[in-house]
């Protein structure tokens, strides 16, 4: 090892601790932190991002990083230390374009929008979030500016959620899905719909945490590399390499919201967890690709959370935890979860609809950074397009605009990569079939180990080696199509639905 790899490698470890304490400043903001504790937390998110964001600035890290991608050390790197190299580098350059003031105003906004937020949604009132996301929406701009000043902002946000992606191909696969679902959807709506009144029940949120430690354990996640705590909305953090933590959210009206949301935040832990420990502190652990991220939880999720043959196995350990499904039969159970119809919350929706709602999102997105809507605009905006997509609008801003987090924290862009997610399972399911055989037989003999295991050794140990459009080709040998998901939704939702 080269001296300035050595010099590389301990700055490197310097940031990674300040990103610790960081991730776990916002950790304790979404799971456990008291009220009064908020700005203080707060100030803390502000220092230590600006001690990083100085470190990740200085000409010395830069130098370092000059030096090692001079092709005398360059060459002599492991493959995920040169994607180190370039990605830091690439970075660093962005950051330095950006005023440190600036940079300590964005992230202290940030937090303070998303409180704001919570605020806005448990009041279910716009107006007392507005002008935060309206702060946020401008400094994002600015701060898009500094770093790239000559990219269209939303295709640099784009890009930065799913490296190596365009808006070009994303226009081409939601139009190809949006041209599939519409009809299809129709069709269900046709249909007679399942009694589902045996869920009608009260279920103690206690025992639902018992149920989501039973589906986490089940489909592989590691509890000696992870931690489990509530929050208002799910979402899964990786703090440091053995430490990967998941949030959940308890209905005592509506336990399958938190089994679902179980499984989906378990896939995103597992891919987490099972990253290569060769590529431990490079740049290969930060999967930095939301798209191929989402492929994961959506995957556990869906195409094997909504399949019948997935519950076979565990469905009376199940009902031993949580005992009001002791009354409620398999059948209705498995009719409940693939249940398709309108519904307002992106998070509730099923698998068919919930396309339609991140297009929703993705044409919104497009129209505040391309169009430049007001921001007070954009709950008609959005109840607009919900009527058109879904033929429903929401009676207030909760159930509407607000409620998602993303905005608050300036995260524009990630939402096409829930529905991206959706498209790379259709064709990993192709795939895994060809290689492991009918997936039916294999959940229905309690083998769901055994995909976890195809997903790791074909995806999930490399981590971000490899960009969605490379995974896809690497995977499954074809390029993106919506195609595959269009035929899994047509095959299993005309049995469901008989037509």
């Amino acid at each position: 090892m080269s001296q300035t790899l050595e010099q590389f490698q301990a700055y490197q470890t310097r940031l990674e601790q300040y990103d610790q304490a960081i991730a776990l400043l916002y950790w304790d903001l979404q799971t456990a932190a008291p009220k009064d504790s908020i700005e203080a937390k707060l100030s803390a998110v502000g220092y230590f991002s600006t001690e990083s964001f100085r470190l990740s600035t200085a000409d010395e890290y830069g130098s370092l990083l000059k030096k090692l991608s001079a092709p005398e050390e360059y060459d002599q790197l492991s493959p995920a230390m040169q994607l180190t190299i370039r990605r830091n580098l690439r970075d660093f350059e962005r950051f330095q374009r950006i005023p440190e003031a600036f940079y300590t105003e964005y992230v202290t906004e940030k937090a303070r929008s998303e409180k704001a937020w919570e605020a806005a949604k448990e009041a279910s009132d716009f107006s007392v979030f507005a002008p935060h996301l309206d702060k946020v929406i401008s400094m994002t701009k600015e701060y898009v500016h500094y770093m790239e000043p000559d990219q269209d902002v939303y295709e640099f946000l784009v890009g930065l959620f799913e490296d190596g992606m365009d808006t070009e191909t994303i226009d081409r696969i939601f139009a190809e899905l949006k041209e599939g679902l519409l009809p299809l959807l129709a069709k269900i709506e046709a249909a007679p719909k399942p009694d589902l009144s045996a869920l009608q029940q009260t279920f103690d949120p206690d025992a639902q945490k018992k149920v989501q430690e039973l589906l986490l354990s089940y489909i592989g996640f590691s509890f000696d590399c992870g931690a489990v705590a509530e929050s208002m909305h799910p979402f899964t953090t990786t703090l440091c390499p053995g430490d990967v933590r998941v949030t959940n959210h308890y209905y005592a009206d509506n336990p399958i919201s938190s089994m679902f949301s179980a499984i989906h935040e378990g896939g995103h832990a597992i891919f987490e967890q099972n990253v290569d420990k060769d590529f431990w502190h490079t740049a290969a652990a930060q999967i930095n690709m939301m798209g191929l991220h989402e492929s994961q939880s959506r995957f556990y999720e869906n195409i094997l959370g909504r399949n019948p043959h997935f519950w076979t196995p565990i469905y009376e350990k199940m009902s031993e935890l949580l005992p009001e499904f002791k009354t409620i039969p398999f059948d209705t159970f498995v009719k409940a979860i693939n249940d398709v119809h309108p519904s307002m919350i992106r998070t509730e929706a099923d698998e068919v609809t919930y396309g339609l709602h991140i297009i929703l999102r993705y044409e919104i997105e497009k129209a505040i950074f391309r169009d430049n809507v007001k921001t007070d605009d954009l709950p008609a905006l959005w109840n607009q397009k919900m009527q058109e997509l879904l033929g429903i609008t929401p009676a207030n801003d909760a159930e509407g605009i607000l409620q998602d987090m993303h905005w608050s924290d300036g995260s524009f862009g990630y939402f096409p990569s829930y529905l991206l997610g959706s498209i790379y399972d259709g064709m990993y399911l192709e795939a895994i079939q060809k290689d492991l055989g009918d997936l039916d037989t294999i959940l229905e003999n309690g083998r769901i180990l055994d995909i976890t295991h195809w997903l790791k050794e074909k995806i999930h140990r490399f981590g971000s080696m490899y960009n969605s459009k490379e995974v896809i080709q690497r995977v499954c040998g074809k390029e993106i199509s919506a195609q595959p998901l269009l035929r899994y939704f047509e095959e299993k939702y005309s049995k469901v639905y008989e037509f």
